[in-house]
Protein backbone atom coordinates (compact mmCIF):
# COMPACT_ATOMS: atom_id res chain seq x y z
CA UNK A 1 0.00 0.00 0.00
CA UNK A 2 1.40 3.69 -0.99
CA UNK A 3 1.28 6.08 1.60
CA UNK A 4 2.00 9.80 1.60
CA UNK A 5 5.51 9.40 1.81
CA UNK A 6 5.67 7.05 -1.51
CA UNK A 7 2.91 9.78 -3.23
CA UNK A 8 5.52 12.48 -2.55
CA UNK A 9 8.42 10.72 -3.72
CA UNK A 10 6.75 9.63 -6.61
CA UNK A 11 4.85 12.55 -7.46
CA UNK A 12 5.83 15.26 -10.22
CA UNK A 13 5.47 18.44 -8.14
CA UNK A 14 8.27 16.92 -5.56
CA UNK A 15 11.47 18.62 -7.30
CA UNK A 16 9.23 21.79 -8.04
CA UNK A 17 8.31 21.97 -4.29
CA UNK A 18 12.48 21.84 -3.47
CA UNK A 19 13.62 23.78 -6.46
CA UNK A 20 10.81 26.71 -4.81
CA UNK A 21 12.42 26.32 -1.81
CA UNK A 22 15.97 26.35 -2.32
CA UNK A 23 15.49 29.34 -4.70
CA UNK A 24 13.84 31.20 -1.39
CA UNK A 25 16.58 30.27 0.50
CA UNK A 26 19.03 31.21 -2.06
CA UNK A 27 17.31 35.29 -1.65
CA UNK A 28 17.43 34.74 1.98
CA UNK A 29 21.16 34.67 2.19
CA UNK A 30 21.37 38.00 -0.10
CA UNK A 31 21.27 36.83 -3.34
CA UNK A 32 20.54 39.52 -4.85
CA UNK A 33 22.42 41.72 -2.13
CA UNK A 34 25.62 39.66 -2.49
CA UNK A 35 25.72 39.58 -6.15
CA UNK A 36 25.30 35.39 -5.92
CA UNK A 37 24.86 34.70 -9.31
CA UNK A 38 27.63 32.82 -10.71
CA UNK A 39 27.40 29.93 -7.31
CA UNK A 40 23.42 30.33 -7.88
CA UNK A 41 24.45 29.15 -11.83
CA UNK A 42 26.67 26.17 -10.85
CA UNK A 43 24.22 25.20 -8.06
CA UNK A 44 21.16 25.34 -10.58
CA UNK A 45 23.31 23.39 -13.16
CA UNK A 46 24.42 21.11 -10.47
CA UNK A 47 20.81 20.28 -9.87
CA UNK A 48 19.45 19.61 -13.23
CA UNK A 49 22.58 17.06 -13.72
CA UNK A 50 21.66 15.04 -10.88
CA UNK A 51 18.16 14.78 -12.86
CA UNK A 52 19.92 13.22 -15.67
CA UNK A 53 22.51 11.41 -13.47
CA UNK A 54 19.44 9.95 -12.15
CA UNK A 55 17.46 9.58 -15.45
CA UNK A 56 20.40 8.02 -17.04
CA UNK A 57 21.23 5.05 -14.76
CA UNK A 58 17.55 4.98 -13.72
CA UNK A 59 19.18 5.02 -9.96
CA UNK A 60 15.59 4.31 -8.99
CA UNK A 61 13.53 2.05 -10.52
CA UNK A 62 10.55 4.05 -10.12
CA UNK A 63 9.97 7.24 -11.69
CA UNK A 64 10.98 9.20 -8.85
CA UNK A 65 12.65 13.34 -8.31
CA UNK A 66 13.83 12.07 -4.92
CA UNK A 67 17.86 12.15 -5.63
CA UNK A 68 18.09 15.53 -6.76
CA UNK A 69 14.94 16.92 -4.20
CA UNK A 70 17.15 15.30 -1.52
CA UNK A 71 20.45 17.15 -2.86
CA UNK A 72 18.81 20.57 -2.87
CA UNK A 73 17.44 19.74 1.10
CA UNK A 74 20.77 18.53 1.68
CA UNK A 75 22.42 21.49 0.13
CA UNK A 76 20.30 23.98 1.66
CA UNK A 77 20.70 22.48 4.72
CA UNK A 78 24.67 24.26 4.24
CA UNK A 79 22.99 27.12 2.55
CA UNK A 80 26.10 29.49 4.62
CA UNK A 81 28.45 27.53 2.25
CA UNK A 82 26.41 29.28 -0.97
CA UNK A 83 28.57 32.30 -1.02
CA UNK A 84 31.76 30.45 -1.55
CA UNK A 85 32.31 29.82 -5.25
CA UNK A 86 35.03 27.09 -4.92
CA UNK A 87 32.80 24.46 -3.24
CA UNK A 88 30.29 25.47 -5.93
CA UNK A 89 32.78 25.24 -8.73
CA UNK A 90 33.96 21.72 -7.16
CA UNK A 91 30.42 20.15 -6.51
CA UNK A 92 29.39 20.85 -10.06
CA UNK A 93 32.46 19.10 -11.67
CA UNK A 94 31.88 16.32 -9.40
CA UNK A 95 28.30 15.55 -10.95
CA UNK A 96 29.66 16.25 -14.59
CA UNK A 97 32.15 13.69 -13.46
CA UNK A 98 30.31 10.91 -12.34
CA UNK A 99 27.62 11.14 -15.31
CA UNK A 100 30.73 10.74 -17.51
CA UNK A 101 32.21 8.01 -15.47
CA UNK A 102 29.35 5.80 -15.36
CA UNK A 103 28.85 5.86 -19.08
CA UNK A 104 32.26 3.84 -19.45
CA UNK A 105 30.13 1.16 -17.35
CA UNK A 106 31.84 -2.27 -18.65
CA UNK A 107 33.57 -0.40 -20.75
CA UNK A 108 37.48 -0.46 -20.96
CA UNK A 109 38.06 1.26 -24.36
CA UNK A 110 36.19 4.41 -23.49
CA UNK A 111 38.91 6.31 -23.32
CA UNK A 112 37.42 9.73 -24.18
CA UNK A 113 34.82 10.20 -21.48
CA UNK A 114 37.56 8.75 -18.90
CA UNK A 115 39.88 11.91 -20.29
CA UNK A 116 36.39 14.47 -19.80
CA UNK A 117 35.98 13.32 -16.72
CA UNK A 118 39.26 13.38 -14.97
CA UNK A 119 39.57 16.30 -16.59
CA UNK A 120 36.84 17.58 -14.72
CA UNK A 121 38.58 16.32 -11.47
CA UNK A 122 41.88 17.92 -12.70
CA UNK A 123 39.89 21.37 -12.91
CA UNK A 124 37.91 20.58 -9.45
CA UNK A 125 41.47 20.20 -7.91
CA UNK A 126 42.59 23.88 -9.80
CA UNK A 127 40.30 25.29 -7.00
CA UNK A 128 40.69 22.71 -4.47
CA UNK A 129 44.21 20.62 -4.77
CA UNK A 130 42.81 18.36 -1.99
CA UNK A 131 40.29 16.86 -4.48
CA UNK A 132 43.19 14.68 -5.98
CA UNK A 133 42.74 12.42 -2.57
CA UNK A 134 39.61 11.44 -4.40
CA UNK A 135 41.99 9.70 -7.37
CA UNK A 136 43.11 7.01 -6.20
CA UNK A 137 39.43 5.84 -4.88
CA UNK A 138 38.53 6.69 -8.13
CA UNK A 139 40.56 4.15 -9.98
CA UNK A 140 39.42 1.74 -8.03
CA UNK A 141 35.94 2.16 -8.14
CA UNK A 142 36.95 2.27 -11.86
CA UNK A 143 38.34 -1.45 -11.52
CA UNK A 144 35.68 -3.19 -8.99
CA UNK A 145 32.27 -0.80 -9.20
CA UNK A 146 32.19 0.38 -12.77
CA UNK A 147 34.84 -2.49 -14.24
CA UNK A 148 36.23 -0.01 -17.05
CA UNK A 149 39.73 -0.03 -15.77
CA UNK A 150 42.40 -0.95 -17.91
CA UNK A 151 46.10 0.27 -18.86
CA UNK A 152 44.05 2.44 -21.94
CA UNK A 153 41.21 4.70 -19.65
CA UNK A 154 44.03 4.36 -16.82
CA UNK A 155 46.45 6.78 -19.12
CA UNK A 156 44.00 8.38 -20.19
CA UNK A 157 42.67 9.31 -16.90
CA UNK A 158 46.55 10.54 -16.18
CA UNK A 159 46.15 12.86 -19.63
CA UNK A 160 42.81 13.76 -18.32
CA UNK A 161 43.95 15.23 -14.40
CA UNK A 162 46.89 16.66 -16.07
CA UNK A 163 45.29 18.63 -18.78
CA UNK A 164 44.06 21.72 -16.69
CA UNK A 165 47.75 22.10 -15.57
CA UNK A 166 48.83 22.08 -18.64
CA UNK A 167 46.96 25.09 -19.71
CA UNK A 168 47.66 26.69 -15.76
CA UNK A 169 51.30 26.56 -17.02
CA UNK A 170 50.37 28.81 -20.07
CA UNK A 171 48.25 31.19 -18.01
CA UNK A 172 51.34 31.35 -15.91
CA UNK A 173 53.68 31.74 -18.71
CA UNK A 174 51.46 34.33 -20.22
CA UNK A 175 51.85 38.03 -18.14
CA UNK A 176 48.81 39.66 -19.84
CA UNK A 177 49.65 43.64 -20.71
CA UNK A 178 53.95 42.20 -20.81
CA UNK A 179 55.84 42.19 -23.88
CA UNK A 180 56.48 38.74 -25.63
CA UNK A 181 60.47 39.22 -24.88
CA UNK A 182 59.84 39.62 -21.46
CA UNK A 183 57.44 36.37 -20.74
CA UNK A 184 59.16 33.80 -18.39
CA UNK A 185 57.70 31.28 -16.54
CA UNK A 186 57.06 30.88 -12.57
CA UNK A 187 56.27 27.77 -11.08
CA UNK A 188 56.22 28.97 -7.80
CA UNK A 189 52.65 29.11 -7.53
CA UNK A 190 51.98 25.71 -8.66
CA UNK A 191 54.73 24.80 -6.03
CA UNK A 192 52.32 26.50 -3.51
CA UNK A 193 49.41 24.43 -4.12
CA UNK A 194 50.64 21.40 -4.28
CA UNK A 195 52.42 22.27 -1.51
CA UNK A 196 48.48 22.51 0.35
CA UNK A 197 48.29 19.25 -0.55
CA UNK A 198 51.02 17.40 1.44
CA UNK A 199 50.40 19.88 4.31
CA UNK A 200 48.46 17.87 6.92
CA UNK A 201 47.91 19.45 9.97
CA UNK A 202 44.36 19.69 11.90
CA UNK A 203 42.33 22.76 12.42
CA UNK A 204 38.33 23.48 13.26
CA UNK A 205 36.14 25.59 11.44
CA UNK A 206 34.11 28.11 13.17
CA UNK A 207 30.49 27.68 13.63
CA UNK A 208 31.84 23.72 14.82
CA UNK A 209 28.62 23.12 16.57
CA UNK A 210 26.41 24.51 13.78
CA UNK A 211 28.72 22.38 11.42
CA UNK A 212 28.89 19.35 13.35
CA UNK A 213 25.45 19.18 13.16
CA UNK A 214 25.02 19.73 9.81
CA UNK A 215 27.12 16.69 9.14
CA UNK A 216 25.66 14.06 11.76
CA UNK A 217 22.26 14.57 10.42
CA UNK A 218 23.25 13.62 6.66
CA UNK A 219 25.48 11.14 7.95
CA UNK A 220 22.57 9.33 9.67
CA UNK A 221 20.33 9.73 6.66
CA UNK A 222 23.22 8.07 4.68
CA UNK A 223 23.57 5.87 7.14
CA UNK A 224 19.86 4.39 7.16
CA UNK A 225 20.42 4.85 3.28
CA UNK A 226 23.06 2.23 3.23
CA UNK A 227 21.71 0.00 5.76
CA UNK A 228 18.25 -0.04 3.62
CA UNK A 229 19.97 -0.72 0.76
CA UNK A 230 21.80 -3.44 1.73
CA UNK A 231 18.90 -5.03 2.83
CA UNK A 232 16.84 -4.54 -0.02
CA UNK A 233 19.73 -4.71 -2.95
CA UNK A 234 18.19 -7.41 -4.47
CA UNK A 235 15.64 -5.99 -5.73
CA UNK A 236 18.07 -4.10 -8.18
CA UNK A 237 19.63 -4.70 -10.99
CA UNK A 238 23.27 -6.04 -11.09
CA UNK A 239 24.43 -2.42 -12.53
CA UNK A 240 22.74 -0.59 -9.72
CA UNK A 241 23.69 -2.64 -7.31
CA UNK A 242 27.24 -1.61 -8.66
CA UNK A 243 26.93 1.60 -8.83
CA UNK A 244 25.15 2.26 -5.02
CA UNK A 245 28.38 0.94 -4.07
CA UNK A 246 30.24 3.28 -5.78
CA UNK A 247 28.51 6.19 -3.74
CA UNK A 248 28.66 4.22 -0.62
CA UNK A 249 32.26 3.99 -0.84
CA UNK A 250 33.02 7.94 -1.45
CA UNK A 251 30.23 8.78 0.84
CA UNK A 252 32.15 6.43 3.72
CA UNK A 253 35.61 8.03 2.36
CA UNK A 254 34.25 11.88 2.04
CA UNK A 255 33.09 11.45 6.18
CA UNK A 256 36.10 10.15 6.79
CA UNK A 257 38.34 13.03 5.27
CA UNK A 258 35.60 15.83 6.92
CA UNK A 259 36.41 13.94 10.12
CA UNK A 260 40.18 14.12 9.60
CA UNK A 261 40.49 17.27 7.73
CA UNK A 262 37.77 19.32 9.25
CA UNK A 263 38.93 22.75 8.10
CA UNK A 264 38.22 21.48 4.85
CA UNK A 265 34.56 21.23 6.14
CA UNK A 266 33.00 23.95 3.20
CA UNK A 267 34.36 21.89 0.09
CA UNK A 268 33.87 18.37 0.94
CA UNK A 269 30.88 18.62 2.58
CA UNK A 270 29.03 19.90 -1.22
CA UNK A 271 30.69 16.69 -2.20
CA UNK A 272 28.79 14.85 0.09
CA UNK A 273 25.35 16.01 -0.68
CA UNK A 274 26.39 14.62 -4.06
CA UNK A 275 27.65 11.34 -3.36
CA UNK A 276 24.74 10.70 -0.18
CA UNK A 277 21.39 11.89 -1.81
CA UNK A 278 21.20 9.03 -4.18
CA UNK A 279 21.58 7.14 -0.54
CA UNK A 280 19.34 9.30 1.09
CA UNK A 281 16.09 9.00 -1.98
CA UNK A 282 16.27 5.21 -2.08
CA UNK A 283 15.36 4.79 1.34
CA UNK A 284 12.28 6.85 1.62
CA UNK A 285 11.29 6.38 -1.91
CA UNK A 286 11.19 2.15 -1.56
CA UNK A 287 10.22 2.11 2.36
CA UNK A 288 6.24 2.15 2.83
CA UNK A 289 5.84 1.36 6.96
CA UNK A 290 3.74 3.49 9.10
CA UNK A 291 7.75 4.16 10.50
CA UNK A 292 9.07 5.18 8.06
CA UNK A 293 6.30 7.65 6.91
CA UNK A 294 7.03 8.86 10.36
CA UNK A 295 10.84 9.14 9.72
CA UNK A 296 10.26 11.01 6.49
CA UNK A 297 8.37 13.83 7.87
CA UNK A 298 10.63 13.99 10.32
CA UNK A 299 14.17 14.49 8.43
CA UNK A 300 11.91 16.74 6.49
CA UNK A 301 11.25 19.03 9.32
CA UNK A 302 14.93 18.78 11.03
CA UNK A 303 16.06 19.64 7.16
CA UNK A 304 13.69 22.70 7.30
CA UNK A 305 14.90 23.61 10.82
CA UNK A 306 18.29 23.23 9.99
CA UNK A 307 18.37 25.12 6.57
CA UNK A 308 16.90 28.42 8.94
CA UNK A 309 19.76 27.84 11.56
CA UNK A 310 22.48 27.86 8.32
CA UNK A 311 20.42 30.84 7.56
CA UNK A 312 21.09 32.71 10.84
CA UNK A 313 24.41 31.71 10.52
CA UNK A 314 25.09 33.00 6.88
CA UNK A 315 23.92 36.45 8.46
CA UNK A 316 26.77 36.53 10.60
CA UNK A 317 29.88 35.61 8.09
Amino acid sequence: MKRLQNRIAEGGKTLPTAAAFGVLVWLAIGLVQRQLWPQLACFVASVYLMVELTNQNALLRTRSRMVSSSFILLSCQSCFLFPQLTGAVVQLCFVVAFILLFQTYQDQQSTGRVFYSFGLVGLASLFFVHTLWYVPALWVLMGTQLQSLSVRTWLASLIGLATPYWLALLWLMVPWGVEPTQWSLSLQPLAEHFGELVDIHYALPPYLLERGILLLFALVLAAGGIMHFWSRSFEDKIRIRLLYGFFITLTALTAFFIVAQPQHYDVLMRVLAVCASPLIAHVFTFTSSRLSGILFFTAIALSVALTVLSALTTSQI
